[in-house]
């Protein structure tokens, strides 16, 4: 990898670990809506699939090992044995998707959104069936709170780091 990939993965890393711990607390979910779906739409733009998922992976081993970059600055191996731990190994499928519609479809801007969707969709799944799992509830009856309910700001999100990333692309070609 040349020194640029490097570099650009680091500072995608470390934009995800401001973001993430930015969180609000849904009292209907246990688990909190935050930016790091923002920040993780945001690489997909910025960074090759591969890439994505390592600034991913960097972000997870970075909170995994105590720094507190989770949602509301939480850190540690606990926290997935919570009912968030799913979502978090979610999202390296969701960059991994999102990456490649971004890559895939450099022209689609409706196609790189849907990638995105996609990848969000994906990252519900395991989260709330890992939600179901640790809270002892069946997958059904905790799909409002552990996808539902954040699906329509996921959309704002999805968009508005589709209209930046875009911009952040065309900036970083030149």
């Amino acid at each position: 990898m040349k020194t640029k990939d490097l570099t650009k993965i680091a500072l995608m890393t470390a934009i995800i670990c401001i973001l993430a711990p930015i969180s609000i607390p849904i009292p209907a979910s246990p688990v909190a809506l935050t930016l790091c779906t923002f920040a993780l739409y945001l690489s997909t733009y910025v960074l090759s699939p591969k890439q994505a998922v390592a600034a991913t992976a960097l972000y997870i081993l970075i909170g995994a090992i105590g720094i507190p970059v989770f949602s509301g600055y939480t850190a540690g191996l606990a926290k997935f044995a919570g009912p968030g731990g799913g979502y978090i190994v979610g999202y390296l499928f969701l960059v991994a998707i999102s990456a490649t519609f971004v890559r895939k479809y450099p022209n689609s801007p409706f196609l790189q959104m849907s990638g995105a969707l996609i990848g969000t969709i994906v990252t519900y799944i395991i989260g709330t069936y890992w939600m179901a799992t640790v809270t002892n509830a069946s997958f059904l009856n905790t799909l409002p709170a552990g996808a539902l309910i954040f699906i329509p700001l996921d959309i704002v999100k999805i968009f508005i780091s589709c209209v930046v990333g875009r911009k952040v692309q065309h900036y970083l070609r030149t």
